[in-house]
């Protein structure tokens, strides 16, 4: 008899708990021929600012030992035509659909949260963290007052659950959470990417053309395992762990830290299909284990 995977963020339902992460799954659209949508627990969708954004200047990807550097720059056609193009298709496939928003001011944030507001779009998640953009980005996620000004403008422009990616390029980042929770934050993703750079040793020149980049993958795991575990004991609202998940192994790890649902990014670059491998690994885990609700093993991990 298959097990019940589903699990409740911020009000939401969700088929499971697995999450394809903003920025390594776009709108769904390059996954689509290979397997229904629908088996994945969600999808964060691509960052998306009010208007089109062309992103930074290639090389803007770089492999490196147990994960990857990415300089993308939130490359996206704007929010108007997600929600014209793109929504309406991943509704079809009947997912739970986060869109991912980012903005470079306030005003940004406000305007597209309000455009989001008035579509079918499940949840809203308040990008704040990224580091491959010299304006907004994880410039308004490095301080309390820059995060809780952003989450606080957003919540009033949307009744739309809004979840607050955190970035892990800072030294109190539970400190961070409990302002965006104190602004209207109804759950809390994280970690977004950490700050990494690489140099050609030929060119003496950094291999991507931003200089420096978001670092993802396994080598961030125990990373970002601590911060989750961290935030999910200091905050009364939901959290959402990611961060180098590869494994199912990782999930109920992660899960264990206090995550109720996870997204998984760098790893579908490798494997597009491993989010099901997690998603059958959980159902297996909960037989072994006569494990009826995932809601079981959040936040059972005991600090010694």
């Amino acid at each position: 008899m298959s097990k019940d995977l589903s699990v409740k963020v911020a009000g939401v339902l969700f088929p499971n708990p697995v999450i394809a992460a903003s920025g390594t799954y776009g709108f769904g659209e390059d996954y689509a021929p290979l397997y229904p949508l629908s088996k994945l627990g969600g999808i964060s969708c691509k960052g998306t600012t009010i208007n089109e954004k062309a992103g930074n200047l290639p090389p803007r990807i770089a492999e490196t030992t147990a994960g990857m550097l990415n300089s993308v720059g939130l490359q996206n056609p704007g929010v108007d035509v997600f929600i014209k193009k793109y929504l309406p298709e991943l509704k079809k496939n009947g997912n739970v659909i986060i869109a991912n928003l980012a903005g470079a001011t306030i005003d940004d944030y406000r305007a597209a949260a309000e455009k989001l507001d008035a579509t079918d779009v499940d949840m809203i998640e308040l990008n704040i963290s990224c580091p491959n953009v010299k304006q907004g980005g994880a410039t308004w996620g490095t301080t309390c007052d820059g995060a809780a000004s952003v989450t606080k403008a957003v919540r009033a422009a949307t009744k739309k659950p809004v979840m607050v990616k955190l970035t892990p390029n800072v030294t109190n980042v539970t400190e961070i959470a409990k302002a965006v929770e104190a602004e209207g934050a109804d759950c809390i993703s994280l970690i977004n990417t950490l700050l990494g750079m690489r140099i050609d040793i030929n060119t003496r020149r950094p291999v991507l053309h931003n200089n420096v980049g978001g670092f993802s993958g396994p080598a961030v795991f125990p990373v970002a395992v601590r911060m989750v575990w961290q935030v999910a004991s200091a905050v009364n609202i939901d959290v959402v762990g990611m961060g180098g998940i590869t494994t199912w192994e990782d999930a109920v790890e992660m899960m264990m830290a206090g995550a109720k649902a996870v997204q998984m990014g760098t790893a579908i670059f490798t494997d597009p299909y491993s989010p099901l491998k997690v998603i059958d690994g959980l159902e297996k885990y909960m037989e072994k284990n006569n494990i009826d609700s995932l809601s079981e093993i959040v936040g059972t991990v005991q600090p010694w």
